[in-house]
C-alpha cells in the first residue's frame, strides 16, 4: 500500500471548529478521506506533526493529538535534519529548519509516496514541484507527491463522492 504522511494541516482540518465555507469543506473532505481512504494506505506522521499540534496556542490541540495517537511515527534523525537544512538553504522550503522543511525531509528520507496537506502555499504547490524535484534528486531522494486530500482518492465508484460545492 502507498505510504501517506499526514501533515499537520490535514490533521488540523479534521478537527477544526471553524465555520467558514473553506474550513467546512476541508474538514468534510479530510474526514471523508480518513474514513474511506485511510485503510487503503499506510499512514504515518512524525514528531514534527506532534510538536506542532502540541503547541498551547494550537486550536483543537487535544482533539488533533487524539486523532493521530495511533498513527506510526517516522524518525527524525540526522539525515532528516540535514536534508531539511538543504531544503531551506536551496529555498525550496521557508526557514527555519522546522515545520514544512522537516515534513518534506521526513517524507524523502523515509520513501513516503504522498504527503497529504492543505498547505498549498509551501507544500501542495505545483509551482514548487520542479525545484523540489531537482533538489531531491541531487541529494539522492525521490520527492513524495504532495497533494490535498481531494486529489488522493481511489473510488470504487466515481459517483460515490460528489463535491458538495459543485453545481448540480
Amino acid at each position: 500500500m502507498p505510504l501517506v504522511y499526514l501533515e499537520t494541516s490535514f490533521v488540523s482540518a479534521c478537527v477544526t471548529n471553524r465555520t467558514d465555507p473553506a474550513s467546512i469543506y476541508r474538514r468534510d473532505v479530510s474526514l471523508d478521506w480518513w474514513q474511506s481512504q485511510g485503510s487503503r494506505h499506510d499512514l504515518a506522521i512524525s514528531a514534527e506533526v506532534v510538536a506542532e499540534l502540541s503547541r498551547p496556542t494550537y486550536p483543537m490541540s487535544r482533539e488533533a493529538l487524539e486523532r493521530v495517537a495511533h498513527v506510526p511515527l517516522l524518525d527524525i534523525d540526522e539525515d532528516v535534519r540535514g536534508f531539511a537544512a538543504i531544503l531551506v538553504r536551496e529555498q525550496v522550503m521557508p526557514a527555519p529548519v522546522a515545520g514544512d522543511a522537516v515534513h518534506v525531509a521526513v517524507a524523502c528520507v523515509h520513501d513516503v509516496d504522498f504527503i497529504l496537506s492543505w498547505n498549498v502555499r509551501h507544500l501542495a504547490n505545483p509551482n514548487k514541484l520542479t525545484h523540489l524535484r531537482t533538489v531531491c534528486v541531487r541529494a539522492g531522494y525521490l520527492p513524495p507527491r504532495i497533494v490535498t486530500p481531494d486529489l488522493l482518492w481511489e473510488d470504487d465508484d466515481a459517483t460515490d463522492r460528489q463535491d458538495p460545492h459543485a453545481a448540480p
